[in-house]
């Protein structure tokens, strides 16, 4: 096999890209083929009369105070999370009280979440916290069961002048959950194998609350089958055990 030695003439470095070749690959830039033609967005009914208002409410930057839970030296970490739920429980009878209310498990389990409970039944999560509101200080991320259905209630709280306030609620069938910046990314299964459901909910700033930002159907490659994704609606603030992420 012949060798590629140096060229020492600096007449040949202009030729270096040409007898490169005989070298073999040198990472040079080769034709992909064919390429589609790129095509500009083709906007239709261009005289359609735009909407003047939405026709599905999300509850976007809907906040809440959390009413009879205190923040001790305005420190979130010092707010118990179980009395949070607890709160929300409180603030919503229809939902939790009553044989015939949607969530009545999680109000008749939310004992077992004290002491001397079972705490294999309680149905709050390990509450997170992480600075998400951009002002230096830790915000509380939280879930729990919402029971007997198959759904998670995942809510953001911030401390504004000594209140716990509430500033973003989701309720869905929810297969995973993540932190990412100023956002939380809600993952949920879809009946159609090997898609899935990712909501990203943002702070922003003028509005002080956690704003939808992305509604997306992604697909995963896993074949498992889903399950119905429950309509994303938003829900008062309630509690979870004391932890740190």
């Amino acid at each position: 096999m012949p060798l590629c030695r140096p060229l020492r003439t600096t007449a040949v470095v202009a030729l270096l890209l040409a007898t490169a070749v005989a070298c073999g690959d040198t990472g040079a830039l080769r034709g992909a083929g064919a390429t589609p033609t790129a095509t500009s967005p083709a906007r239709l009914w261009p005289d359609l009369s735009p909407a003047a208002s939405p026709v599905y409410d999300f509850d976007e930057a809907d906040t809440q105070t959390v009413r009879g839970v205190t923040v001790p030296g305005n420190d979130i970490r010092a707010v118990d999370p179980i009395a949070v739920v607890r709160a929300e429980i409180a603030a919503n009878p229809g939902d939790y009280d009553g044989s015939k209310a949607p969530y009545r498990g999680t109000a008749e389990l939310i004992g077992d979440c004290a002491k001397g409970g079972d705490r294999s039944k309680c149905p709050v999560l390990k509450p997170y916290y992480r600075d998400l509101t951009g002002d230096g200080r830790d915000d509380l991320t939280l879930g729990f069961r919402l029971l007997p259905t198959s759904m998670t209630a995942v809510r953001v709280y911030t401390v504004e002048n000594h209140r716990l306030v509430q500033v973003m609620a989701n309720d869905d069938a929810v297969s995973g959950v993540e932190l990412a910046g100023r956002s939380v990314i809600i993952r949920s299964p879809s009946e159609l194998a090997g898609y899935e459901y990712r909501v990203q909910w943002t702070w922003d700033a003028d509005q002080k609350a956690m704003l939808l930002t992305h509604d997306e159907f992604l697909r995963t490659g896993s074949r498992k089958h889903g399950v119905r994704r429950a309509t994303p609606t938003p829900v008062p603030a309630t509690p979870s055990p004391s932890a740190t992420s």
